[in-house]
This record gives C-alpha cells, sequence and structure tokens, in this order.
C-alpha cells in the first residue's frame, strides 16, 4: 500500500511490528508488517513513537492470548500461557490500569467458562495471577471463583498467602463497595475462611490488628468504614430470608394496631415478630378473659413465641387511631405485646452472625476507630429481625457500652436517636426497650455520661421524666448514684409539674442513705437559692484578680445578689466549675469572663439558663466551637466578644444567623477575622 492510510488495519492482521533503524531512515516511524506489504506510521517525537510501539506490541499480544485461552486443550500448557501473560504485564513500560486488568479479565472470562476443574487447578491459576492483584482489585468474576474457593478450601493456603493482601488492599482503597459489590462478598468469605482455621477469631483478630497498625492511629481512612460495610452485609445476610418475607408479613402500622386484619392474609406467613391466628383474633375481642393462650408459629429456620395478655392488649388499642407510621423501636417494645421473642438461625447462620458481631466489638476496642464507628452505627442500620434478635442484642451491647463508657461527647452523642422522632440505641437498651436484658446498669451508665457532656440539660431531662421516670424511680429505689442524682435535678429543675409525682420522688429519694443526703443537699441548695435571689444587693459587682471559684461561691452565699446585673470576672482564675453558681443569678445582663479558663461546659450551662443575658465577654478564654454552638439559644445576645478564641468561620457565619439581636461582634484573633 502507498500514500495516506485511508482504511484500518485491525490489530490481528498485523505480522509484526518493528521501529525503523537503518540509516537515513524517516525520523519516528514504526514499521507494521500486514498482508500484502508493510505500513509506516510516523510520530511527532520519539516519545510518542515509543508509546505505539510498546502499545501496539501490547494489544497484539493480548489478542493471542485471548485466542489461545479461548479453546483450551491441555491445561498444562493454559497455565504455562497465564504465566506467561503475567509476566508479560508485570514487565510492560506502558502505564495504564488496562495492563494489569486485561490479563485479569481473560482469566477471569476463562474460569467462568470451564466449571470442571480441579482443586489443585484453581490453586495453580490463583497463585500463578497473584503478582497482579497486588496493585489490581479482581474484576467481579473472578471474586465469585475465590468466593467459592474460600467456602470450598477455607484452610487452604492459597487463602492466607495469596488472598490476604488482596482483601488488605480492598479495606484500604475501596472508595464504595455499592459500585462493587463481590469485592465486599469476596472480603465477607475471606474472613469467614480465617475463621473455619484452628485458632478461629484470634486469628481474625490479628487480621484486623494488620488492617489497623501497630500505633494508634490508623493511617488508613477507609478501612473503618469498609469493614463496617462488610459487617452489616454479613449480619443482613443472616436475617436475608426472613427480610424477604417481609412482603407477606403485617406492616409496622398493622402490628402497631395488633394485626386485626390478618384474616385476610394469606393463612401460612413466615413470619417473625408476630403472628395471629383467627381464633386468637376473636379471643383478643373478649376483654373478660385474664390471659390469651400463646401462638407459637415455626419455620425452617425460626421459631417465635408470642404470649398476650389484657394490659398489653390495651396498650395496643389505644394506638388504634393513629395513622401515622411506627417507629421500628415502638413496634419492637409495645405493639407486637410479646413477652418473649426467640428466634434461632441456622447452624451457618449462626456461625456468620458470631463472626462479625465478634468483629464490630472488636473495632470498638480501638480508641481512634471508635468515633467514626459510633457514627457509623448510630442510625441504627440493622434489620427489626436483627434487633429482636435476643442473641444479636446481647452480644452487640458490648458494643454500645464501650460508647457509653468513651468520655468524648462525639462517641457517648451517638447513643442518641439521628434526628428527631427517631428512636437511637439509648431507648433500644434502656428499660422497657427490646434489647435490655439487665436490671437497668447500662441505662445507668448512658445516662450518667450524657448527663456530664449534654448542654440541654433541662431537655434531657424532660426527656426521661415523660418516658423513663418509672424506670428511674426504680433504679434510684435501689440506690443507683446516677438516678439519685437524676431525680433530685428534676426537682431542681421543676421538671416534674404533678404534686403527686414530686411527692413520690421525694418519697423514693428517702427511702435510701445516699438519696436522703443529696435530698437533704438540693434543699439548702434551695434556701441559698432563695436567699441569694432575694431582691437587693448591688448591681454591679468585680471580683480581684486571682479569684478562684471557691471565692465567688463564698462571695454569692454572703448575702443577697437578686439586683446583680453587672459582673466581671475578668483575670480571675475562674473556670467551668463556677457555671452553677452564675446560672442561680436571676438579673444577671452582662457578664466579663476575660482572659479566665472558662470553658465549654460552662457555656453550654449558662446557655441554657441564662437566656436573658445581654453582653457577654469570652476574650481570651479557651473556648471552642464545640461551647460557642450552643450560645445560638441565648437570643438576647446584643454584644459578643470571641477576640483569640478558638472560633472557626463556619461557627461565626452560624452564630450571627441565629442571634438576630446580636449588633456588636469582635472575632479578632481568631479564624472567622
Amino acid at each position: 500500500p502507498t500514500g495516506y492510510m485511508e482504511n484500518s488495519i485491525s490489530y490481528s492482521a498485523i505480522e509484526d511490528v518493528q521501529l525503523l533503524s537503518w540509516e537515513n531512515a524517516p525520523k519516528y516511524c514504526l514499521q507494521l508488517t500486514i498482508p500484502g506489504g508493510t505500513v509506516l506510521l510516523q510520530a511527532a517525537n520519539s516519545y510518542l513513537r515509543d508509546q505505539w510501539f510498546h502499545s501496539l506490541q501490547w494489544k497484539k499480544k493480548i489478542y493471542k492470548y485471548k485466542k489461545v485461552l479461548s479453546n483450551p486443550s491441555r491445561w498444562e500448557v493454559v497455565l504455562k500461557e497465564i504465566r506467561t501473560l503475567v509476566d508479560m504485564a508485570l514487565t510492560s513500560p506502558l502505564q495504564d490500569d488496562s495492563i494489569h486488568q486485561a490479563p485479569l479479565e481473560i482469566v477471569s472470562k476463562l474460569l467462568s467458562e470451564n466449571n470442571n476443574l480441579t482443586t489443585q487447578d484453581h490453586e495453580s491459576i490463583i497463585v500463578a495471577i497473584a503478582p497482579l492483584l497486588e496493585n489490581n482489585h479482581p474484576p467481579p468474576d473472578l471474586c465469585e471463583f475465590f468466593c467459592k474457593h474460600c467456602r470450598e478450601r477455607p484452610r487452604s493456603m492459597v487463602v492466607i498467602e495469596v488472598f490476604t493482601p488482596v482483601v488488605q488492599r480492598i479495606l484500604k482503597h475501596n472508595m464504595d463497595f455499592g459500585k462493587c459489590p463481590r469485592l465486599r462478598l469476596f472480603t465477607q468469605e475471606y474472613i469467614l475462611a480465617l475463621n473455619e482455621l484452628n485458632a478461629g477469631m484470634e486469628v481474625v483478630k490479628k487480621f484486623i490488628h494488620s488492617m489497623h497498625g501497630p500505633t494508634g492511629q490508623c493511617p488508613h481512612p477507609r478501612v473503618l468504614p469498609n469493614l463496617v460495610a462488610v459487617c452489616l452485609a454479613a449480619i443482613y445476610s443472616c436475617y436475608e430470608e426472613f427480610i424477604n418475607s417481609r412482603d407477606n408479613s403485617p406492616s409496622l402500622k398493622e402490628i402497631r394496631n395488633g394485626c386485626q386484619q390478618q384474616c385476610d392474609r394469606k393463612p401460612n406467613l413466615p413470619l417473625r415478630l408476630l403472628h395471629t391466628s383467627p381464633d386468637l383474633v376473636s379471643q383478643e375481642a373478649t376483654l373478660t378473659e385474664s390471659r390469651l393462650k400463646p401462638a407459637i408459629v415455626t419455620s425452617n429456620e425460626i421459631h417465635v413465641e408470642v404470649e398476650r395478655n389484657n394490659t398489653a392488649n390495651q396498650k395496643m388499642t389505644a394506638n388504634v387511631g393513629n395513622d401515622s407510621e411506627p417507629n421500628l423501636i415502638d413496634c419492637l417494645m409495645v405493639s407486637p405485646t410479646c413477652s418473649t421473642i426467640s428466634i434461632e438461625l441456622s447452624a451457618q447462620a449462626d456461625r456468620i452472625l458470631g463472626c462479625y458481631v465478634e468483629i464490630l466489638k472488636m473495632l470498638s476496642d480501638y480508641d481512634d476507630w471508635r468515633p467514626a464507628l459510633a457514627s457509623l452505627l448510630q442510625p441504627i442500620p440493622f434489620p427489626k429481625e436483627a434487633l429482636a434478635h435476643e442473641k444479636f442484642t446481647k452480644e452487640l451491647k458490648y458494643v454500645i457500652q464501650r460508647f457509653a463508657e468513651d468520655p468524648r461527647q462525639e462517641v457517648h452523642s451517638c447513643l442518641l436517636s439521628v434526628r428527631a422522632g427517631k428512636d437511637g440505641w439509648f431507648q433500644l437498651y434502656s428499660p422497657g426497650g427490646v434489647a435490655c436484658d439487665d436490671d437497668g446498669e447500662l441505662f445507668a451508665s448512658m445516662v450518667h455520661i450524657l448527663m456530664g457532656s449534654c448542654y440541654k440539660t433541662k431537655k434531657f431531662l424532660l426527656s426521661l421524666a415523660e418516658n423513663k421516670l418509672g424506670p428511674c424511680m426504680l433504679l434510684a429505689l435501689r440506690g443507683n448514684q446516677t438516678m439519685v442524682e437524676i431525680l433530685c435535678l428534676m426537682l431542681e429543675y421543676n421538671i416534674i409539674d404533678n404534686n403527686d409525682t414530686q411527692l413520690q420522688i421525694i418519697s423514693t429519694l428517702e427511702s435510701t442513705d445516699v438519696g436522703k443526703r443529696m435530698y437533704e443537699q438540693l434543699c439548702d441548695r434551695q434556701r441559698e437559692l432563695k436567699e441569694l435571689q432575694r431582691k437587693g444587693g448591688p448591681t454591679r459587682l468585680t471580683l480581684p484578680s486571682k479569684s478562684t471559684d471557691a471565692d465567688l461561691a463564698r462571695l454569692l452565699s454572703s448575702g443577697s445578689f437578686g439586683n446583680l446585673e453587672n459582673l466581671s470576672l475578668a483575670f480571675t482564675n475562674v473556670t467551668s466549675a463556677c457555671a452553677e453558681h452564675l446560672i442561680k443569678l436571676p438579673s444577671l445582663k452582662q457578664l466579663n469572663l476575660w482572659s479566665t479558663q472558662f470553658g465549654d461546659a460552662g457555656l453550654r450551662l449558662l446557655s441554657e439558663h441564662l437566656t436573658m443575658l445581654q453582653v457577654l465577654n469570652l476574650c481570651e478564654t479557651p473556648v471552642t466551637d464545640a461551647g460557642l454552638l450552643a450560645l445560638s439559644s441565648m437570643k438576647s445576645l446584643c454584644s459578643l466578644n470571641m477576640n483569640s478564641t478558638k472560633l472557626s468561620a463556619d461557627t461565626y457565619e452560624d452564630l450571627k444567623a441565629k442571634l438576630p439581636n446580636l449588633k456588636e461582634v469582635d472575632v479578632r484573633y481568631t479564624e472567622a477575622w
């Protein structure tokens, strides 16, 4: 052929590719040998020419291997060709993802089309392609093949030696299992294969530790989200058969309403949480019987026993008029009117559940992972069948306990619901919750840690008074100090309006030594508060420099300060601890805390009680965004000095939007300046 190339040339037609190297040859040319002649390709420079040369060679060889491996005759030859293909990919100077992915896809297709291979053939092929897997994710069909090998030969050395670095790379670099679900499934099967080894969970624990690393901070930010995604998917799979049967089971609204239309449904439902037979429906309509016979439903893998009584039936009928879809935990706690719900999984599902719940427990033991883990689990990302399973909630309790023991607010605040109107772990594991299996110890622990960090103390106490007053009083009666403190705070903040309830709380407090002592202290504080708030005293007060919290408390206990409007604590040594005294000043409008050690905890308390404060000076105090955000509830603020604090620009914009009366603001020497 002569002239310019007008028609394309197929790669299969290229017999040879050479660089022109003879004397006086055209510059930067490639010579392609094809049937009937040669073609010269001229590039603009030597770099581009070399790119063309290696790319054409690569493409030509790939077509050759595709043809050879598409019709395998002898597996010894096939294995040799696979090794040659892998060597070619590893030694190619080309830098492109497809250089390593193309051989993996060829092998993947080969394996999917030949199902009669022996186990030895499988392992030989896996070992041959192992070098390519060090820097590349396996394609979907290859993941399927790896999963099969993990299930059939979990004790094979290939699992440890070849799959371990592959799974480590997936966990470190994968960004979205939603786009690559088979990568997640392969990781899941690999971990189960580790669990089948003689050491079992010890091997899994070592693997998790290797993913975290020996230091206190994991250097790979994607490892934890990927591990949690694998755990959630595995736990979901344990209940998948039951979840798929939801189409024929009562909706949440029907469960709340007692499933009155059950007779209209199919007779043999694979129901997991609630089943009502027609004779029981008729019996439920008769309220004169004190107890109804239990209904037992069995399927091939699950057994549910439901025992009903009149009290629960009254709760159920009280909510019939509510058309709104009930939340999940209400359905589990109240609407099924169950005294016992026992779920029995198959042996295989039980092993999977035990393995992956144990991994969640391991993850919660790492301090640096705990905040992110708490955030990922805060929405309760488990099916309702899992939450109704006693073994699951009992094992998961360890994780919730770890959250409740963590002093960091970003961890234990995740025990609360992710948004208003939705229940969280706090409700699930509190007395009356479906997961509560103790006498309230975990509940008391959660209340204690939440009260210590929650700046909306009144709102939290009000929620406890409305929903958990009974359990609080019972635990206080048993001498639990946290619950005694809660009841005292309810009285001190006037949370309880009903006189009879107040008297009942007082009786509960006086029934134990610790309660009696704390109630007497409360009465003393109330008498001091009345004296402090009595009209009279100065309108302005300035403490000497170097004064302490104790000095302020001593001063405020010495007389009446009902008229105090302006208080300056500038350049003193007061801390957040003095906030409990400041909130007792009813007329306070101006507060100067310049160059003190007053911090976030004190700001949270002030923001809830001193809502009429107009001027606040926080210059050179150690407050951060966590405390400054609480000021958004102080709508009367006109002047705010945050000079030389750790204020961020985002928090500053948020405060400006939420404080309509704010006129004077000082943010010099901050990020917002």
